[in-house]
């Protein structure tokens, strides 16, 4: 299966409010990622959500207030937070985009709405099956991570959360063109990797590995894109992104469910207190 690239500025929007909000839908084959370019004051809801899902303010003037039936917090800038199952709504602070994560298993009519579901008209073996981690030791509830709590480390790759259904990696922010002979091809063997682009431009180099079958196949792929926009990355394919916009360029790394092996890495996910591994 090839990789697939959505960009949300090309496209109508899968859904507009009556207050101005456009939603773009795209998919994995776990999750489904909502963009909306929101307008403030406007209300994204979701009642009966069967699972933990996760809201992203990608940039730094985003503010949004998110509710429950019995808690609510606002948060400004840069923040990953993570909303409890059942009723609740994340409210537009200010015209800002807003990107919030499902998993299909809660969002199945998102699933056949976004943009790419054909591509998943049939599943692709290689992707294990979505299994959710362990329910945090102290119960369902809003969690707010904002990204000013925790300043950037050139130490780290990134700064990375979980919950029970998604980790998120707000990658180092890159200024510039990366160097390309400093370039970090990897694959994985058996999850998809959403690279989600908020800011500046960038190039997916993606490689599919030959097998024996000459059919399976394809050219490697140097696809540019700017921001808004997502590449969802098939497993086994070797692949590393390059920022080449001038200024900013930030991306944010989406896995559903999450990471085992980073979440084995002492101290690299940073609220894993809040969440425990499986058994």
């Amino acid at each position: 299966m090839p990789a697939h690239y959505i960009e949300f500025p090309g496209l109508e929007p899968s859904t507009k409010s009556d207050a101005g909000t456009r939603t773009w839908l795209a998919r994995g084959q776990n999750f489904v990622i909502a963009y909306s370019s929101a307008v403030a004051g406007d209300e994204l809801a979701r009642d009966g959500q069967a699972d933990e899902y996760v809201v992203v303010l990608p940039h730094e003037g985003c503010a949004a207030t998110v509710r429950t039936d019995d808690d609510e917090r606002s948060v400004t800038g840069q923040a990953v937070i993570v909303m409890p199952p059942g009723r609740s709504a994340v409210v537009a602070d200010a015209d800002c985009d807003l990107v919030r994560l499902f998993t299909v298993a809660s969002a199945g009519p998102l699933a056949h709405d976004s943009v790419n579901q054909e591509s998943y008209a049939e599943p692709n073996p290689r992707v294990t099956p979505l299994k959710p981690w362990p329910d945090p030791p102290e119960g369902h509830r809003i969690r707010a991570y904002p990204l000013s709590e925790v300043p950037v480390d050139p130490e780290r790759f990134g700064r990375i959360f979980r919950c029970s259904t998604f980790m998120v990696n707000f990658l180092n922010p890159r200024m510039g063109v990366r160097d390309p002979e400093a370039l970090s091809p990897h694959q994985h063997d058996d999850f998809e990797q959403c690279s989600l682009a908020v800011e500046g431009d960038f190039v997916h180099h993606i490689r599919t590995p030959w097998t024996r079958r000459m059919s399976d196949w394809l050219p490697d792929d140097h696809y540019a894109c700017g921001s808004p926009s997502i590449a969802v990355i098939p497993p086994t394919a070797v692949h590393t992104t390059q920022s080449v916009g001038p200024g900013r360029n930030q991306l944010i790394d989406i896995f559903c469910p999450p990471r085992a092996d980073f979440s084995a890495r002492p101290g690299l996910v940073l609220n894993a207190d809040d969440y425990p591994t499986p058994s």
